[in-house]
């Protein structure tokens, strides 16, 4: 497996940032996502100024932190400020994901070797970074949807903190869903994947660019649905559902990103898997710290925010029935 592309592990003991994108990604922040290299450090102070004087949040304001929501947010600060809020907000309000993600813990170490989600090296045509993601292949009698988050939710934290160029590049994920059955479909329920897709969409500081999904059974449609309900209509349009087509996906991924066991050039999943295990392996401290932030709500400003505000379900998603 190489080496994953521009990291950024020697800029985030909390000392000032330095760049170590490419000149070509440089120059794409600049046209993409508004990054201006002068203006960089003044705007980073900016919101670290401002989360000192946000009395209900915790909050890293190391330099990569606060650039990493810089980006996401296309250097908006003020979406800046909503984003950091809401992503330490959820942290604190799913605890069942956000604590105890210690990798060396025995039932989370057993999911982390599935390989739920593993970034792949290179870029797709459109110039993003592509993930694999199969949360289908743990074991439905002895874990539940909340085990598989929290590992998922892990090594996006891990990948957004190891790889500078996902929040200017963003994301497509290759969703293989063959292993899915209807007992994995009856454990999903919408109050967990409005959870889910809130958090993704308005706390994580990543622009999802693409949906490709494969290997779709017949419980695929049933767990579709219901994703496609907590969706914003412009990832609606993102999705590809390629079924078994492999020709189709390479179209929109090439063979070049994909590993061996699909088709594809770029490594098997067990290197893949190996890399990252060594890489969370390698942030257990980090992992283990950042469970110290998030929010007090009691200290919040104005009211103060409930799992109902954020994730209350309407009362014709209550039950997901599988027929």
């Amino acid at each position: 497996m190489k080496a994953q592309a521009s990291s950024c592990r020697g800029t985030m003991g909390g000392g000032e940032y330095v760049c170590t994108l490419s000149e070509e990604l440089q120059q794409r922040a600049k046209e993409e996502i508004n990054e201006d290299p002068e203006r960089r450090a003044q705007d980073i102070e900016h919101i670290r100024d401002w989360l000192k004087h946000q009395p209900h949040i915790k909050a890293r304001t190391d330099d990569w932190t606060i650039l990493r929501f810089l980006r996401g947010c296309k250097f908006s600060l003020e979406r800046t400020k909503e984003k950091l809020d809401m992503y330490y907000t959820c942290k604190t309000l799913c605890p069942e994901w956000y604590k105890n993600r210690d990798p060396q813990d025995k039932k989370l170490r057993s999911i982390l070797e599935l390989g739920l989600f593993l970034p792949l090296h290179g870029l797709s045509p459109h110039g993003t970074r592509v993930v694999l993601a199969r949360p289908a292949l743990r074991d439905p009698n002895t874990t539940d949807m909340n085990d598989a988050t929290q590992a998922i939710l892990l090594m996006v934290d891990v990948l957004l903190a190891e790889d500078e160029s996902v929040a200017i590049t963003g994301v497509e994920l290759v969703m293989d869903a063959g292993a899915m059955t209807f007992q994995h479909a009856a454990q999903l329920n919408p109050t967990i994947i409005k959870k889910a897709s809130i958090i993704m969409q308005e706390g994580y500081p990543v622009r999802p660019k693409g949906l490709n999904y494969i290997n779709t059974p017949a419980a695929f449609d049933t767990v579709f649905n219901i994703f496609k309900s907590f969706m914003k209509e412009k990832m609606k349009r993102r999705v590809h559902i390629h079924g078994s087509d492999l020709e189709s996906l390479y179209k929109e991924v090439p063979k070049e990103v994909l590993p061996v066991e699909y088709g594809g050039t770029n490594g098997t999943i067990e290197e893949i898997k190996k890399y990252w295990l060594d890489r969370v392996d390698a942030r257990r401290d980090w992992l283990l710290d950042d469970e110290n932030y998030g929010v007090d709500e009691s200290k919040r400003p104005g009211k103060a925010k409930t799992s109902a505000d954020l994730f209350g379900i309407e009362g014709s998603f209550r039950k997901l029935t599988v027929d």
